[in-house]
């Protein structure tokens, strides 16, 4: 019989995440993934992650098969890369990504990991959940939307009813099984819960911004504002994707309401499904009151941001509770009201209205919206205000720092092993250099 000391170790439980993306990929689900999988491997998790080897903006990007960053084991696996500009494209890149990460889930998992499903590509869940089970691994999934009820939403009869009913009984057999299934507010939690009715399995985690490279700048101090020739405007802005979740027409009706106040000026930032569309209506309708600009490097989106005294988010009403807007995080770090157009019962109406940190309006009401920022261009207090709560809003509650500690209290629940050890105390109260970014005056 071999010593003690020639035997073989138990290996750590490991935390692993799976999602199509992840750095140096710069889309949000990425961004969101990776600023959460550093800070845990920073913490003493041991992280790895099973993503594509391609970028959000970039199909034919050969990313490296596997490399170490920040601590994080980062497995990219091979998958067809026909891009997003064809459904059919789209669907044979979905399927490749759950052939490859499934099979490289059993070869890595052991048992006693937790293995975190995100929500790209659809349904991922379901090909994780049967490696789980099969390695005898904890599911998480990390919902940042719900599918195929969005897709049914956007596309109307794209999914024939009998194949929806089939995609939602896999997609709730995943949730059932999982051992915890992590959505992102109040209202996604309600939907999740009427299709699995266990408490037990729902937990609440926001999405958050990064409050110490987001910080708040005076309009005149964007750099942005000045290149484009808007420091005596009142300048409304939208920065992120221009997706088919979101809604521009009550924009433009609000623009051309507002066509002949110069003082207004509406600053796009971002492409996406809708941007050309946009453009498109703008050039039309001849108004001269948009600018637009691509994606802002990272390094440069506290000025971007600075650049608008105000933000717009969008969301289709019949998406509540299956999409949250991330941007408005963002938002809420930079210290500018958000102005959201939308369900006014919805979660980012009712947190705008509740914290006092911006304004919603109806969709289709172009006469609401355009008083709306008239009101906001007339009280300069108000405005100040507004962002002040705005930036201790995101403080309090949206932070990269909440959302670790929220992570790991999550782990050491259920699976003390993966979380404990080397996990260090996560700081939740903003440093001192972060309160000192809160907006004066």
């Amino acid at each position: 019989m071999g010593s003690a000391s020639s035997r073989l170790q138990t290996p750590v439980p490991k935390l692993v995440f799976v999602n199509r993306y992840f750095f140096p990929d710069e889309s949000a689900t990425s961004r969101m993934l990776s600023d959460l999988a550093f800070r845990l491997a920073r913490c003493g998790v041991a992280v790895a992650v099973v993503t594509s080897r391609q970028l959000y903006s970039d199909a034919q990007a050969d990313l490296p098969a596997r490399e170490f960053v920040n601590g994080v084991d980062v497995h990219r696996v091979a998958t067809a890369s026909r891009g997003r500009s064809r459904l059919a494209g789209r669907a044979m890149d979905y399927a490749s990504f759950h052939v490859m990460a499934g099979r490289t889930l059993l070869r890595m998992l052991a048992r006693g990991d937790v293995v975190v499903a995100k929500t790209d590509p659809p349904l991922i869940s379901a090909t994780v959940a049967r490696a789980a089970a099969w390695k005898d691994a904890l599911l998480v999934n990390w919902l940042q939307d719900l599918f195929p009820e969005v897709a049914s939403v956007l596309t109307p009869g794209l999914v024939p009813s009998w194949l929806e009913r089939l995609l939602l009984a896999l997609r709730d057999n995943s949730l059932r099984t999982a051992r915890m299934n992590v959505v992102l507010s109040d209202g996604m939690r309600r939907h999740v819960l009427a299709r699995i009715a266990d408490e037990r399995r729902v937990r609440t985690i926001p999405n958050w911004a990064d409050v110490a490279n987001i910080v708040p700048l005076p309009t005149d101090a964007s750099v942005t504002r000045h290149r484009l020739g808007l420091s005596r405007r009142f300048v409304v802005g939208y920065s992120g994707n221009f997706g088919r979740a979101h809604e521009f027409e009550t924009l433009l009706g609000a623009a051309c309401l507002l066509r002949e106040e110069s003082r207004f000026a509406f600053l796009m930032t971002g492409a996406g499904a809708k941007s050309g569309g946009l453009r498109q209506a703008v050039q039309g309708q001849g108004l001269n009151n948009f600018v637009f600009q691509d994606y802002q490097p990272p390094e440069l989106l506290s000025d971007s941001m600075a650049a608008a005294d105000v933000h717009l988010v969008s969301l289709l009403p019949a998406l509540e509770g299956l999409i949250v807007p991330s941007k408005v995080y963002g938002i809420l770090a930079a210290a500018r009201p958000a102005v959201f157009i939308g369900d006014p019962a919805g979660d980012l109406a009712t947190m705008l209205h509740d914290r006092v940190c911006g304004v919603s309006v109806r969709v289709g009401d172009s006469a609401d919206l355009a008083a709306q920022l008239r009101a906001l261009a007339d009280d300069a207090n108000r405005l100040d205000a507004l962002g002040r709560n705005a930036r201790q809003l995101a403080l309090q509650r949206y932070t990269s720092e909440h959302a670790v500690s929220d992570w790991i209290e999550f782990l050491t629940q259920v699976a003390p092993k993966v979380a404990g050890g080397g996990v260090q105390p996560v700081q939740t109260e903003p440093t001192e250099a972060v309160r000192q970014s809160l907006p004066v005056g």
